[in-house]
């Protein structure tokens, strides 16, 4: 077998790959025989006809044809291992010469793992991890935003005040003409909030049960819908009824519904909990300065373009989950933006670059310093992933499909990387930022 090797732009290689006559016969044989296997030839069992009576009886070309994919499978990472090349996608194939009694030629054209060289990261400090204090303005908020998950609504018949929940029908109006999404049969909100345009809520206030009342508001501005930002809406709302809101006390038997002890244990948890989720957040800023500190101090080959379109169509996906956890419409998302997801992928290329090489530097550190993970690690993981899918009455339809997906290898693979990265994380937190400690995470 002959290989040469060209060098492309953006760390890409063509290998132009060529097998003679003689290095196809065992390919051609084992192809006749899976050919006569599913449909035996009169006279022979299934696989067993000789191989010259086989290409007397069917021709050389069908059986060479059958016989491609396997040439190509087992060919192509022969010469990847033998060339010792790190690919990162599948190579794009084009078959060159294919003719019975001639060499085959075929070229793969694939994109390399960029080179990483290494800063002497030991030596590379960030500033250290500051301390976070929680304040009692704070606490306070987590507070009254448990209040008034647990407030309790009365409907009452007087007149609706700020504070008040109220249920309304309502229809707008721009140039005497009803605007799309601009009317509600029964629309619910909480009177001081500020959920709708400014002045909207107040003009509610004073209204009782089946009352009507029709006012102009002007649109912001810098509204989102630009047909009517700033114009003048004419509102004509009916009143349908008021709850009055009654907020719980903050004492012993408020902390013990929410599963606590007492009012004490409930601010302790508070406190304990606003901490961890600021030390958490205080500790990915500092993450992304250590990055960013590494990826500036080190050097990389050529990052082949389709590494970077995978880390961006990440990105897409992530964005997706996120518009749809807001109960937003993803296509309804891109037009308030006025974007095509193909001006996101362009948007989002510098920061997948980032991302891109915050991987290969934990790939770098990894091998250098021989962090792998174990057997026993990937097997903790698997069973910790596991235990949360079977916790979950979400997923108890499927639950046998996912135990079968978390067994196979790709899982397996999947598994080792967390672990790695984690390591690798712990590793340069340690080396890199002054006074880190694991309460930090």
């Amino acid at each position: 077998m002959q290989v040469s090797k060209q060098s492309l732009p953006k760390n890409v290689v063509e290998l132009t790959i060529e097998l003679s006559a003689e290095e196809l016969i065992p390919y051609m044989e084992e192809a006749a025989n899976e050919m006569t296997a599913a449909k035996p030839l009169e006279g022979f069992r299934p696989g067993k006809a000789p191989y010259a009576i086989v290409k007397q009886r069917l021709g050389e070309m069908p059986i060479l044809q059958h016989a491609v994919n396997t040439i190509l499978g087992k060919t192509y990472y022969d010469v990847i291992e033998q060339e010792k090349l790190e690919t990162v996608e599948q190579p794009n194939i084009e078959i060159v010469k294919v003719a019975p009694g001639n060499s085959f030629i075929y070229k793969a054209t694939v994109a390399l793992l960029p080179s990483t060289e290494l800063p002497e990261y030991k030596e590379l400090k960030t500033k250290a991890v500051a301390e976070v204090k929680v304040t009692d303005d704070e606490v306070e908020k987590v507070l009254n935003d448990l209040k008034e998950m647990r407030a309790k609504e009365i409907n009452v018949v007087r007149p609706a005040k700020i504070g008040d929940k109220v249920e309304v029908a309502f229809e707008t109006f721009v140039d005497s003409i009803a605007i799309p999404n601009g009317k509600a049969e029964k629309y619910p909100l909480v009177l001081g909030r500020n959920q709708m345009i400014p002045g909207f809520e107040d003009a509610l206030v004073g209204l009782n049960p089946n009352d009507d009342k029709e006012f102009e508001l002007h649109f912001p501005k810098d509204y989102k819908e630009e047909k009517i930002a700033g114009k003048k809406a004419n509102f004509k709302v009916k009143m349908l009824q008021v709850f009055e809101r009654q907020m719980p006390e903050v004492d012993d038997e408020f902390a013990k519904s929410l599963g606590l002890k007492s009012k004490e244990e409930l601010i302790d948890n508070l406190k304990h909990n606003i901490e961890h989720e600021k030390q958490h957040r205080e500790q990915e800023a500092k993450d992304l300065e250590m990055m960013n500190l590494l990826i500036d101090k080190s050097k990389f080959g050529e990052i082949p373009d389709v590494l970077v379109t995978t880390e961006s169509r990440k990105m897409i996906d992530e964005l997706k989950e996120n518009v749809a956890r807001q109960g937003m419409v993803y296509e309804d998302y891109l037009e308030h933006l006025k974007k095509k997801e193909s001006d996101l992928l362009l948007d989002f290329a510098a920061d997948a670059i980032k991302r891109v090489k915050t991987t290969l530097i934990i790939r770098a550190v990894a091998q250098k310093e021989n962090m792998l993970a174990t057997d026993a690690e990937i097997e903790f993981e698997r069973q910790q992933a596991l235990q949360q899918y079977q916790m979950n009455p979400q997923f108890a339809a499927q639950l046998s499909q996912i135990e079968e997906n978390i067994k196979s290898e790709g899982a397996k693979n999947h598994f080792a990387n967390i672990i790695t990265t984690r390591k690798v994380v712990n590793l340069l937190r340690k080396a890199m930022i002054p006074g880190y400690t694991e309460h930090h995470c």
